[in-house]
C-alpha cells in the first residue's frame, strides 16, 4: 500500500513500500515540459534539465555530482517530456538518504554558470543533430507537429537551434524560479524503505522549498476536418511512417479500451498487424501500433519502417485493418489474449523500484489522483468486445487521419498519398 503526503509548503510526497527487493528509488516529478513553454521559450525546460547535473555550491563540477552518486552504485538519470520533468536515483536501499540530499542539492544549489550554459547548449545541438539522424524516433515527432502545428503541443521540447542559441540564464533563471516549486513537485519513493524514514529524509530537505505558485499551461485545442499529410525530405535507406488519427486524453473513460486496440491491431508479434505486414508479406522490419494520451490530447498511431516501394501498399494495409476492426471489433479470444499480456506486462514491470515510483508518480503529477495497480488491472478486465469496436468506430475516420513520412520525397507524392488516405 502507498502512503501520500502533503507537506505544508503544498509538495506531494507518495510512498510505496516493497517486499522482495534490497533497492530503493526516489524520483521527483515536476509538473512542467514542452507545453508550458512560449515560442521564445521553446526547450527551455529541457535545456534546464541539462544544467543540474552542471554544478552546485557543494559539488561544482559535473564530475562532483556524478562522483557523488556512483559511489552509492547509484542508477541515475533526468527526462523531459512535454508534460513533466524528472530526477530519479536507484540505489540499495541503505543509501536512500544519500541520494535525497544529492537530488536536492542539484534541484536547489544549482549554479548555471556562463560557462557551463554555453558548452551545454552545444550539447543539445549536437542532441538534436542526432535525433533528425534517428528517422524511427523523428518521424514520431512529425506525427505531432502535423497534429498540433505551431503551439507548444506541437514543438519538439527539445527545442530548435535558433531557440537553444538566443537562450540566455536570464531566461533561464526566470523559469526555474517559475516553474520549481513545491506545489509543482511530487517526490515518489518505492522500494525497500520505511514509510516514517522517507517522511522524516523529505521533509528535511524539501519541507522549506519554494512555496510561490507556478504557471499552467494552456490547453490544447483540437481541430481537423480532412485527412492531413507531412512529408520530409531526408535520403534514407527506408521509408518511416507514422499513421493514425486523434484520440483520447489520459482522463478519458475510454482510455482502458483505447489501450487494448493498440495491442490488438500493433502491440506484439502476433498482433493483427504484425502478423499481415510483416509475418505474411515481409514488408517492413517493424511495425508497431500505441496509444498516446496526454492529460488534454491525445492519438493512436502506427508507425512502420519500410522499403519506398512498398510505402503505399503498406499504408492501405494499415487503413484496411483500421476500417476492419471498426467494422467487425474483435472476439473474446482475442479480448482475453490482448488484456492478459497487457495485465502480464504491467505486473512484470511493478517488479522493480524505478517503475513502482514511476507508477505512482505518473498519476500524481498528470492526473492529481492515483488508482492502484489493482484498480488498473480491474479497469481493463472490464473491457467488453463491444467496447473495442464502439472506439474503433469512434476514432477511425477520414477526418481524424494523419500521415508523417521520412523519406526522398518526390514531386506529386503528397497529392498521391493524400488520394489513397481514406477509410
Amino acid at each position: 500500500m502507498y502512503k501520500k503526503t502533503v507537506l505544508d509548503n503544498g509538495l506531494r510526497v507518495i510512498i510505496a513500500p516493497m517486499e522482495g527487493t534490497k533497492t530503493a528509488t526516489v524520483l521527483v516529478m515536476v509538473g512542467t515540459g514542452g507545453k508550458y513553454e512560449t515560442r521564445e521559450t521553446s526547450g527551455i525546460s529541457h535545456f534546464l534539465e541539462h544544467l543540474f547535473f552542471k554544478g552546485t555550491k557543494k559539488r561544482p563540477t559535473t564530475k562532483k555530482i556524478a562522483e557523488s552518486l556512483e559511489v552509492l552504485g547509484a542508477d541515475y538519470d533526468a527526462f523531459t517530456s512535454k508534460e513533466y520533468t524528472g530526477f530519479y536515483a536507484k540505489t540499495a536501499s541503505f543509501n536512500f538518504d544519500k541520494s535525497v540530499e544529492i537530488i536536492f542539492d542539484i534541484l536547489s544549489n544549482s549554479l548555471f554558470t556562463e560557462e557551463e550554459i554555453k558548452r551545454e547548449r552545444d550539447v543539445i545541438l549536437e542532441e538534436i543533430k542526432m535525433i533528425k539522424d534517428d528517422p524511427p524516433r523523428y518521424v514520431a515527432d512529425l506525427f505531432e507537429i502535423l497534429l498540433y502545428g505551431d503551439t507548444p503541443a506541437g514543438w519538439d521540447f527539445i527545442g530548435t537551434p535558433e531557440n537553444l542559441r538566443k537562450m540566455t540564464r536570464k531566461q533561464i533563471l526566470k523559469y526555474f524560479q517559475s516553474q520549481y516549486v513545491a506545489k509543482n513537485i511530487v517526490i515518489s519513493v518505492a522500494g525497500a524503505v520505511n514509510k516514517a524514514d522517507v517522511l522524516r529524509e523529505i521533509k528535511k530537505y524539501f519541507g522549506d522549498f519554494n512555496g510561490r505558485d507556478f504557471k499552467r499551461k494552456k490547453p490544447v485545442k483540437e481541430k481537423q476536418d480532412k485527412p492531413r499529410v507531412l512529408l520530409y525530405n531526408k535520403k534514407t535507406d527506408q521509408v518511416h511512417i507514422s499513421l493514425g488519427v486523434r484520440a483520447y486524453s489520459i482522463n478519458h473513460a475510454d482510455r482502458h479500451v483505447l489501450a487494448l486496440l493498440g495491442v490488438i491491431l500493433g502491440g506484439g508479434i502476433s498482433s493483427r498487424l504484425f502478423t499481415s505486414v510483416r509475418g505474411n508479406l515481409g514488408l517492413a522490419y517493424y511495425i508497431y501500433s500505441s496509444a498516446d494520451m496526454y492529460t488534454d490530447s491525445g492519438y493512436f498511431t502506427t508507425q512502420a519502417g519500410i522499403d519506398a516501394k512498398n510505402a503505399e501498399k503498406v499504408i492501405k494495409i494499415i487503413l484496411a485493418e483500421y476500417k476492419k476492426i471498426a467494422d467487425e471489433g474483435t472476439c473474446e479470444i482475442e479480448l482475453k489474449k490482448v488484456k492478459d499480456y497487457i495485465k502480464g506486462r504491467i505486473i512484470m514491470g511493478m517488479e522493480s523500484s524505478s517503475a513502482t515510483a514511476s507508477f505512482y508518480a505518473n498519476q500524481e503529477i498528470l492526473k492529481g489522483q492515483i488508482v492502484t495497480l489493482e484498480e488498473k488491472l480491474a479497469g481493463i478486465d472490464a473491457v467488453r468486445t463491444e467496447d473495442i469496436r464502439r472506439v474503433a468506430k469512434d476514432i477511425f475516420k477520414n477526418e481524424k487521419l494523419n500521415l508523417a513520412l521520412i523519406g526522398t520525397v518526390k514531386k506529386g507524392d503528397k497529392e498521391r498519398i493524400e488520394n489513397i488516405l481514406r477509410l
